[in-house]
């Protein structure tokens, strides 16, 4: 009995760019070469326009593909190139005289960019508004003033940070300016699983939303916290016993709360060897230079009571015991350790 293979098909596609860093689009090269960089005619659903080819002639399965291939007509002619340009250097004198239209007809939008097509046949203008605007009335007008087409097309606070620019809060040019080219979901609860400050000027962007960096590290935190004690946690700490408060992803490590007071923070590679965090001087003590180290001379097997003295599991700072060897902790008297039968001297 044969075995019936099936190979998936494929298509040859270029990818398109229309604006920078905006979103590219797949065409059919109808059999034609074309190398990065190269600026093409293709049709669209919007009618004729030019595009940068930015991923070169290849085969792609026909699953992949999101809506049916529009074809490339040609390569753009240096005419058109020249025609480009010369409608390029129009925009900001269009949006100018825009502007003015929109305050004569009192319109409560703010205008962001003005585009010409490589033609000129189409004039889109992109605004922002708080809610839906007729426009009808500014259209005509300025379909008279420019003799073109003429578009107007509603964006979001993302999009127009997006078209205008800027530098970010980090000092760098704005992501979705310059590489992102769709915008993921962004919430805030991101910004609590990463432990940030809840403040509005600390987590949003210039555009007035949440930072949309706050999703580029989120999986990796939550699953490096399911491999991390949780808080609320107990943990045995050379210091002695205590309760995870809060965890440090970056850092690997937990902040523990002791029954002192105390925070003490611990690595969670040591966790992980130890098991319960008892090997020695694992323990820094938060906002101090004291370095908290277990000493195993002797005393309990259990607990690990020191010669001189104190809890081995506790460290020695925060147990009860006195300086005859006793242990606090784990309900030692005078003369040794009541939980692991320790006894004095006087009965070995």
């Amino acid at each position: 009995m044969s075995l019936a293979t099936s190979t998936e098909n494929t298509v040859i596609i270029v990818g398109i760019r229309f604006r920078p860093a905006g979103r590219i689009y797949h065409f059919d090269p109808q059999g034609q070469t074309y190398a990065t960089g190269q600026y093409v005619i293709v049709e669209t659903v919007r009618g004729t326009e030019a595009g940068r080819v930015v991923i070169a002639s290849k085969k792609l399965a026909e699953s992949d593909l999101s809506d049916s291939l529009k074809p490339i007509l040609r390569l753009a002619t240096e005419d058109e190139l020249s025609m480009m340009l010369s409608f390029k250097s129009k925009e900001k004198e269009a949006l100018v005289r825009c502007g003015e239209r929109i305050a004569q007809h009192h319109l409560p939008m703010k205008l962001v960019e003005a585009e010409y097509t490589f033609d000129g046949s189409r004039l889109t203008f992109y605004f922002t508004a708080e809610e839906r605007v007729d426009f009808r009335a500014l259209v005509r007008d300025l379909a008279s003033t420019f003799r073109t087409r003429i578009e107007l097309r509603q964006v979001g606070a993302r999009d127009q940070a997006k078209q205008q620019g800027g530098v970010g809060p980090c000092g760098k040019i704005l992501c979705c300016s310059s590489w992102i080219t769709d915008f993921g979901v962004v919430s805030i609860k991101m910004a609590k699983e990463q432990g940030l400050p809840l403040n509005p000027s600390k987590i949003s962007g210039v555009c007035g939303r949440l930072l949309c960096c706050l999703s580029y590290e989120n999986d990796n935190y939550i699953q490096a916290k399911q491999q991390m004690p949780q808080v609320g946690s107990m943990l045995n700490t050379p210091s002695g016993p205590g309760k995870v408060v809060s965890v440090n992803v970056p850092k690997d490590s937990v902040d523990v709360v002791l029954e002192s007071g105390a925070i003490i923070q611990i690595p969670v590679n040591i966790l992980e060897e130890s098991g319960a965090a008892r090997a020695v001087g694992i323990a820094e003590v938060v906002g101090t230079s004291t370095e908290l180290k277990v000493e195993r001379k002797g005393g309990c097997g259990s607990c690990g009571i020191k010669s001189g003295g104190g809890c081995g599991s506790c460290g020695g700072g925060s147990c009860s015991t006195g300086g005859s060897g006793g242990c606090g902790s784990c309900g030692s008297g005078s003369g040794g350790c009541g939980s692991c039968s320790a006894k004095k001297k006087l009965q070995a």
